[in-house]
């Protein structure tokens, strides 16, 4: 929902009064697992949020968390350096605290006799970098997205889902907003919402800004979905009307994929910025996608970012629904354990895609340009020769923050891809093993579906994942799996697009997608799968794959290319020179910028340029194109 919103932003002085009136003391008595929290985001544009709580306690020591380990970002990405200006008051007065000595998210301090609510003050200190995710850039002088997360402090016990929050928000003069909790009446300028779980209020991000959008996208069943558009432009919001017709049929389309919801109603919360992080981020009642503010209005954009709100979506289900049961470890404290996210991941990547070709928002042919660039970019990754999956998902909370240099030989969470060519190959198993009868929709319905509900997590290990496919074709699935990610393969899990019908090639030429993305993109294509090279636009080598031509030839990630056989470096002079390569002996000459060593390089390199598309092999069936069609018609 949207609702106005002002008043001009304050000195922090000045908030104090405002912040008193919206944080009234709880209830006395037994009720000791409540929390008001007042948020002042009226210096949003000058990236400062005010918070205030007070918090029902008993006398006694107090520990007060801020929550560390956050869902959907599986790490303790918890901002917590960004919190300032800490005030803790009892009702004589501020008490003392400190923070622990080994746990850097938790605060300790006294409460004295007869207390029965302490009030906790602080600021958040926005960053300004757009990397990283909710931790990362999230507010322009015309737009915010709040994340309760990093505006919240709580006591270790209860449980999280125990603890009932009232939260209320100031925004910024003129602005609107659009969230999943529920509105209740404002009281003047501020904006309050109904008690919700601590937990529930953490997954429940808000939106807001000067030039925003609301689309309805309610399907025939009666559940409202709103399409919530925030930019810091009008012109930025432009999204075509076929453009809300794929979005619409998204809605319909995934529905009918899982059978029923666990959500009261869903908010896609999309925003179109240039000056925050891009990501995508689940939650259960609605997502918090970010992405460049030409998206909507610019083709190639589009085109390369039309999963993810498909992606973000089918998380509802597989990932807050359903989760592992090392991610769901109910508080924000207890450390994630990413075994799983292969499923949590991986599956999702796989019904993200799946969906954005069933509604139409790719093209059956961009749907396959785009497995054959996350296919051949897997297979071009010499890291599989030392590292499983498995360890890729068990070392994802570091992988996420991990350097590109050298990531080929790393690995990075290659578990989103390669779950995508995993669940495939799943899919067109079970395809097989009943005739056709059966397909993963199946699954779905059985493992997502039942019957619709409010908003609740059903943990799973792997063994109710096997003991589901097993009830819909009967097979080894534990060896399937292990033979997929436990075990160190040189290729990924190609099975499934071979025995849809297509498999893995290329060709001097690249495709539509390859175009898009070097267009928008940074990188120079067509070098990846021959010369085993990632260089950047500017000449700037971002990647070598070990193995490759020009590993062989000493170049690193770094170095920065000045010349390519005496040419003065560009992408067109670059792609030139590699395939002008196939028709000569003679190496290609890099100069490169490097004082006091050897700055020359010589790359023994014959094949030229290679991008990656699917080839029809006609001797089987196309079930690829049956696979991604319209289930709604």
């Amino acid at each position: 929902m949207i609702r106005p919103a002002s008043r001009a932003a304050l000195p922090l002085l000045a908030l104090l009064p405002f912040l008193a009136q919206c944080a009234p003391a709880p209830s006395s008595g037994t009720d000791v697992h409540t929390i008001t929290l007042a948020v002042d985001a009226r210096e949003a544009p000058r990236k400062i949020l005010h918070a205030r709580e007070t918090i029902a306690v008993a006398p006694g020591p107090i520990t007060l968390l801020y929550p560390e380990w956050i869902p959907g970002e599986h790490g303790p990405t918890g901002p917590v350096v960004d919190v300032a200006g800490l005030r803790i008051s009892g009702p004589a007065g501020p008490l003392v605290w400190r923070r622990d000595l080994v746990n850097m998210y938790a605060i300790h301090c006294d409460g004295p006799a007869g207390v029965t609510a302490l009030t906790v003050a602080f600021d958040f200190l926005l960053p300004p970098e757009a990397s990283g995710f909710s931790s990362g850039a999230s507010a322009s002088p015309e737009l915010l997205v709040l994340s309760w997360n990093q505006v919240v402090m709580y006591p270790s016990a209860p449980v999280p889902d125990q603890i009932t929050v009232t939260p209320s928000l100031l925004l910024p003069a003129g602005w609107r907003y659009a969230t999943a909790l529920t509105a209740q009446p404002a009281a003047g300028d501020t904006l309050r919402f109904a008690p919700v779980s601590l937990t529930n209020l953490i997954d429940s991000p808000v939106q807001a800004g000067v030039h925003q959008r609301a689309i309805d996208m309610t399907p025939a069943s009666g559940v409202r979905h709103t399409l919530n558009l925030v930019a810091d432009n009008d012109a930025d919001l432009a999204i075509t009307d076929s453009n809300v017709a794929q979005y619409k049929r998204l809605v319909t389309e995934a529905n009918a994929l899982f059978g029923a919801h666990h959500y009261a109603h869903f908010d896609f919360l999309f925003t179109l910025s240039d000056q925050v992080a891009h990501f995508g981020l689940e939650h259960h009642q609605s997502n918090d996608d970010r992405v460049p503010a030409n998206m909507l209005i610019n083709p190639d954009m589009r085109v390369l970012n039309a999963d993810l709100l498909p992606h973000e979506f089918v998380h509802s289900w597989n990932g807050k629904y359903r989760r592992p049961a090392g991610l769901a470890t109910g508080d924000y404290s207890t450390p994630m354990q990413g075994d799983l996210l292969w499923v949590y991941e991986g599956l999702t990547q796989y019904l993200g895609k799946l969906l954005a070709a069933r509604s139409g928002l790719f093209t059956p042919e961009q749907y396959r340009e785009d497995q054959a660039m996350l296919a051949a970019n897997l297979d071009n990754r010499p890291g599989r020769n030392w590292r499983p999956l498995q360890d890729v998902a068990d070392e994802a909370q570091l992988l996420y923050s991990a350097r590109t240099d050298w990531d080929s030989w790393r690995r990075a969470v290659d578990y989103y891809d390669e779950g995508d060519l995993l669940w495939m190959d799943a899919d067109v198993t079970i395809r097989r093993l009943t005739n056709g009868k059966a397909s993963l929709d199946d699954f779905c319905k059985k493992f997502h579906g039942g019957t619709s509900d409010t908003v609740r997590v059903v943990p799973y290990t792997l063994d109710d994942i096997i003991t589901t496919l097993n009830a819909i074709a009967p097979n080894d699935w534990k060896t399937f799996f292990a033979s997929r990610v436990q075990a160190i393969t040189a290729h990924p899990p190609m099975g499934g697009l071979e025995g849809a019908g297509w498999k893995l090639a290329y060709s001097d030429k690249p495709t539509p997608m390859e175009t898009s993305a070097e267009k928008v993109g940074s990188a120079v294509g067509g070098l990846r799968a021959g010369l085993g090279l990632i260089v950047g636009n500017d000449g700037t080598v971002i990647d070598v794959l070990p193995g490759y031509p020009a590993d062989k030839s000493g170049l690193a990630p770094g170095m920065k290319i000045l010349t390519v056989n005496g040419a003065k470096f560009s992408p067109a002079v670059m792609r030139a020179a590699v395939t002008a390569s196939v028709h000569g002996s003679d190496a290609m000459v890099f100069h490169i910028d490097r004082a006091s060593q050897p700055n020359t390089f010589s790359v023994h390199y014959h094949d030229g340029l290679r991008y990656p598309y699917l080839a029809r092999d006609a001797t089987r069936p196309d079930l690829l194109s049956t696979m991604i069609a319209p289930a709604v018609r």
